[in-house]
């Protein structure tokens, strides 16, 4: 019977031991092992198998991450200060790395991506920061992704989300607005101006030299002003040459 009790002490000890050794590591997991405290490599995905009380694995998920980076203060270059946040997408290329050489990797991409966001924003104007979004996202993922590089991860995309404004400099962007608004409708109507100017100069060179012209001109007046429905006086222009005329002729008569 004693013989009996240890066989089945041995076995449930074995069970023990066999499942305390097995571990599974998803497809989008690795798992980092140490033996007796030294880097033995990454195993997985599947099924893999440790030393009990010997060996030791620590998971990394190498799925991309989702960084919401926190509001910060920023001073820009032409000292107005905005509060911005922004978004990093970043994934673990090298899971050995990630856990040896840093010890918590995604408060390390936290905190480095704070720090860059203030330093690059704070190099730039506010007009830059609002119109040129796509080149200050960029230069942010290449700052980032060289100091997370040594870590093994890597930071894919980095976005401006928000950029708030104080109240006082909001009313200065909308005058401002305003005023490149009242602008443009200005040079607008100078140009419309010359240009009909122009026309009119070339019309008048026209008409002048075809005398005809004028008098045609003169009767399609008439007629508009007589087609319409709203005027209850007419005012009929009289031609100067034709009153020189008949000064002339009444002249001539009186001289008789």
């Amino acid at each position: 019977m004693t013989i009996i009790y240890v066989l089945i002490a041995i076995a449930v000890l074995a069970v023990i031991l066999f499942f305390a050794s097995v571990r599974v590591a998803r497809e989008y997991e690795r798992g980092v092992v140490f033996r007796l405290g030294r880097l033995l490599g990454e195993k997985g995905p599947g099924l893999f198998f440790l030393i009990p009380f010997i060996d030791r694995a620590v998971r990394v998920d190498l799925r991309t991450v989702t960084l919401n980076v926190p509001p910060q203060e920023v001073i820009t270059r032409d000292n107005v200060t905005v509060r911005v946040n922004a978004v990093a997408y970043f994934r673990v290329l090298d899971a050995s790395s990630a856990i040896v050489q840093v010890e918590d990797f995604e408060l390390a991409t936290s905190q480095i991506s704070q720090t860059t966001l203030r330093s690059v924003l704070g190099q730039v104007e506010l007009d830059q920061l609002l119109a040129e979004r796509d080149q200050i996202n960029d230069r942010l993922q290449t700052i980032i992704d060289q100091q997370t590089h040594p870590w093994g991860v890597k930071v894919s995309v980095v976005e401006v989300k928000d950029v708030e404004i104080p109240s006082s400099m909001q009313r200065a962007i909308a005058q401002q607005a305003e005023a490149e608004r009242e602008r443009r409708a200005k040079v607008i109507a100078a140009e419309g101006e010359y240009e009909a100017s122009n026309r009119l100069a070339a019309a008048a060179e026209i008409i002048s030299a075809a005398p005809g012209a004028l008098q045609l001109r003169y009767l399609q007046t008439m007629n508009a002003i007589g087609a319409s429905e709203t005027n209850s006086t007419t005012i009929i222009p009289f031609p100067v040459e034709l009153l020189e005329a008949l000064g002339v002729r009444g002249r001539g008569s009186r001289g008789e």
